[in-house]
């Protein structure tokens, strides 16, 4: 395999620029996000997101190989650059705690509302305020499973492209279409397409499985410590709750969120509007 260059020194700029990018302020400047790991780089392929430059280093690939090459060959032929690196370097400059070998560098793509795709039956979700880029990274992978055709972050609290957004995702922020907007803005938007909004209460009696959720919805899920703000649940067309057998009063927000995400799907396959594919193969990471 051809490589541009070879980094094996610790003080080489550029290993020095990608540990700078571990954090926020470096990342916003050089407008830049990092994809660490296998499955990041296939999702990015996948979503044909425009990495610039991979560094890789193959004493790190891990024993059961997956196709690190082949995934090198078909970036190289997009244009990225292949970078070698040493092992001590590429410990330097990686962020995962067993690194696996591969770190791709593309630039920050933030899209707007109008930006999303346009679906005949839309299926959208919304998270306004989330903080914790875990949680992030897990809705996003959640939303993937289940055929959002957008995830709108309003008012967001935490670094969309965030190492650990992309990992918790598993690389689906590369493929998910993710609108960044305001409350303000995201309401009217979503009431002029005639999409419904749900919304979630502890404090209303309607269950999340008695409403109908066939139709054009955007599911509203709020910041973990205080979930959505009044305007949300002001204006929502539906507010449900889920059912709290025990002494907790909630659930993290990713796994709620990711319950409410199946039951949308749940109905819709219930009704014949989407497909199940069937079993997906190499899922036992799931």
């Amino acid at each position: 395999m051809r490589f541009h260059e070879e980094l094996t020194s610790l003080q080489n700029p550029k290993v020095k620029q990608v540990v700078r990018w571990r954090d926020r302020p470096d990342r916003d400047d050089s407008q830049v996000v990092l994809a660490e790991g296998y499955r990041a780089l296939v999702r990015a392929l996948a979503g044909n997101y425009p990495l610039k430059e991979i560094f890789v280093c193959p004493e790190c690939f891990p024993p059961e190989k997956h196709h690190e090459e082949e995934l090198l060959v078909q970036w190289a032929s997009r244009g990225a650059r292949l970078i070698r690196v040493s092992p001590p370097a590429f410990a330097k400059m990686c962020y995962r705690d067993r690194p696996e070998g591969l770190l791709g560098v593309g630039p920050q793509l933030h899209r707007g509302l109008d930006q999303l795709p346009h679906a005949p039956n839309p299926f959208y979700l919304v998270a306004e305020q989330i903080e914790k880029p875990g949680n992030l990274g897990t809705i996003m992978r959640s939303s993937d499973a289940v055929g959002v055709d957008g995830l709108i972050l309003c008012d967001s609290r935490t670094d969309l492209f965030n190492p650990n957004v992309v990992r918790a995702s598993t690389g689906n922020l590369f493929t998910l279409p993710v609108a960044e907007a305001t409350t303000r803005d995201t309401i009217p938007w979503l009431k002029q397409q005639g999409i419904r909004i749900l919304a979630t209460s502890p404090h209303v009696d309607t269950l999340y499985t008695q409403v109908d959720l066939t139709t054009p919805v955007a599911l509203a899920v709020g910041a973990e410590q205080y979930g959505l703000t009044q305007e949300w649940l002001r204006q929502a067309d539906l507010v449900v709750r889920l059912p709290m057998m025990g002494e907790a009063d909630s659930l993290n927000v990713s796994t709620a969120t990711s319950i409410l995400l199946y039951e949308v799907l749940r109905q819709r396959l219930q009704a014949g509007l989407v497909k199940d594919p069937g079993k997906v193969p190499d899922s036992a990471d799931c």
